[in-house]
C-alpha cells in the first residue's frame, strides 16, 4: 500500500509539472505546445483520479481536471480558428545530418481524408535520387487516410544530358499512379524557383530544399530506400501554414 501511495504521489507531481509547463507556454503564446502539455497533464491527472480512494481528494481532483480542460479547450478553439482563418503556422528546423525526418513523420500531421488534390512546386525533380524522392512522396499521398485523386507537379526541365532520364522517369511515375487511380499532371517552367507543397485542405508547406532534403546516395544503385527515415539529411527549414482552400498554387 505504501509503495502504491508513493507511485500515486509521483504521478501527481508529474501531472502538475506538465500542467505548469502548459500554463507557461500558454502565457508565452506558444499555443500548439501548450495544448500538447495540457492534454498530457490532464491524462496523467485522470490516471491519478482513477487510483484515488478518498472522496474528498477525488472531488478536488475532478475540480482541477475540469479547470485544466477548460483552459485546453480555449487554446484548442483558438488554434482551430487560426487554421480556419489561414493565420496558423508551424516551423520545424532540421539540423545537418539529423535522422528521423521521413516524409511520413513531417507531412502526416497535415494529411487527412479531406485531401484529394496536391500541388507540388519544386524545380529540381531531375536526377535519379530526386525522382525517387518524388515517387516516395507520391506513395505516401495515396495511402490512407488520404483520398488523393490528382497530383500537380510544376518543375523545371533538364536541358542537359539528363533530359531523357527525367522525362522517362516522370512518365513511369505517372503511369504507376494511374494504376492506382491517381492523375499526375506535369508542367515545366524555366522560371520556377520557389519550393512549396499545397494540399486542398488549406495547408501550404514551404521547405528550403524542397523534397530533396535527404543527402544524395553515394552510388546510383538505390537499395533499401524504403528506410528513408534512417538516412541523414541536409539542414532544412520546414514552414507550414494554413490558408484558404480556394487559394491557387501557381498561375
Amino acid at each position: 500500500m505504501a509503495k502504491y501511495g508513493k507511485e500515486q504521489d509521483a504521478q501527481s507531481v508529474a501531472a502538475f509539472t506538465v500542467l505548469k509547463r502548459a500554463m507557461e507556454l500558454d502565457s508565452d503564446s506558444r499555443y500548439q505546445q501548450a495544448l500538447v502539455c495540457y492534454q498530457e497533464g490532464i491524462d496523467l491527472l485522470m490516471q491519478v483520479l482513477r487510483g484515488t480512494k478518498d472522496d474528498t481528494k477525488k472531488r478536488d481532483l475532478r475540480k482541477q481536471i475540469s479547470g485544466y480542460m477548460d483552459k485546453a479547450e480555449i487554446v484548442k478553439k483558438y488554434l482551430d480558428q487560426e487554421k480556419e482563418d489561414g493565420k496558423y503556422h508551424k516551423q520545424i528546423k532540421i539540423e545537418e545530418n539529423a535522422t528521423g525526418f521521413s516524409y511520413e513523420s513531417l507531412f502526416q500531421q497535415y494529411l487527412n481524408e479531406t485531401v484529394t488534390e496536391v500541388w507540388i512546386q519544386d524545380p529540381y525533380i531531375r536526377q535519379i535520387h530526386q525522382l525517387y524522392n518524388f515517387l516516395r512522396f507520391c506513395e505516401m499521398l495515396i495511402k490512407k487516410p488520404c483520398k488523393v485523386k490528382t497530383i500537380h507537379l510544376l518543375t523545371s526541365l533538364d536541358e542537359g544530358s539528363g533530359k531523357q532520364q527525367q522525362s522517362s522517369g516522370l512518365q513511369e511515375i505517372k503511369e504507376s499512379l494511374q494504376d492506382h487511380g491517381v492523375l499526375l499532371e506535369l508542367e515545366y517552367s524555366s522560371s520556377v524557383h520557389d519550393r512549396e507543397i499545397r494540399f486542398n485542405n488549406g495547408w501550404m508547406i514551404k521547405i528550403g530544399r524542397g523534397l530533396d532534403y535527404f543527402k544524395k546516395p553515394q552510388v546510383q544503385v538505390l537499395v533499401m530506400l524504403n528506410l528513408k527515415r534512417l538516412k541523414p539529411v541536409c539542414q532544412a527549414l520546414l514552414y507550414g501554414n494554413s490558408g484558404s482552400q480556394e487559394s491557387k498554387y501557381w498561375t
